[in-house]
């Protein structure tokens, strides 16, 4: 069962209710239901259009494709010691629309803290983190200020 079971199988009995089959939404605490699971029942001479029914009409979790596509994939585009550095990166990145990902362990400072992004926005996040080492961070403060008034 996930989070999401009981608003699933109330999508399914009001689908197929719609479709004028009688269906029923039973939890666990009806007899033959297993513990943390719903089920929707309808008639057994209803029950291979109810199937068709939810074959044909998938609830929007399981209608998502994945993208696998490589220029997904994440790629390493800074590398630093510091945890508060590569964060600051990371920051940088999201305040411009380009989802990065940290990578390392507070625990085992040894190792170095990765920011990674997708392959397909490689070249602007080094653009972005090269820009923001050249202006600064008299710059950036700078430009904080002009932003807050």
């Amino acid at each position: 069962m996930d989070a999401d079971a009981k608003e699933d199988t109330e999508c399914l009995v009001d689908l197929l209710t719609d479709a004028g089959i009688h269906a029923v939404l039973l939890d666990d605490t009806a007899p033959g239901v297993s513990k943390g699971v719903f089920e929707v029942r309808v008639p057994a001479a209803d029950a291979a259009r109810a199937e068709e029914l939810i074959a044909e009409n998938p609830l929007s979790d399981e209608s998502e494709e994945l993208d696998d596509s490589p220029e997904l994939d994440l790629e390493t585009i800074a590398s630093s010691a510091s945890e508060m550095d590569a964060l600051n990166i990371k920051n940088l990145l999201d305040s411009n629309g380009i989802a990065a990902v940290l990578v390392g362990d507070s625990v085992l400072p040894n190792f170095p803290f990765e920011v990674r992004v997708a392959r397909d926005q490689v070249e602007r996040a080094r653009s972005l983190i090269a820009d923001a080492e050249e202006i600064g961070p008299a710059a950036a403060e700078e430009a904080e200020r002009a932003s807050e008034s």
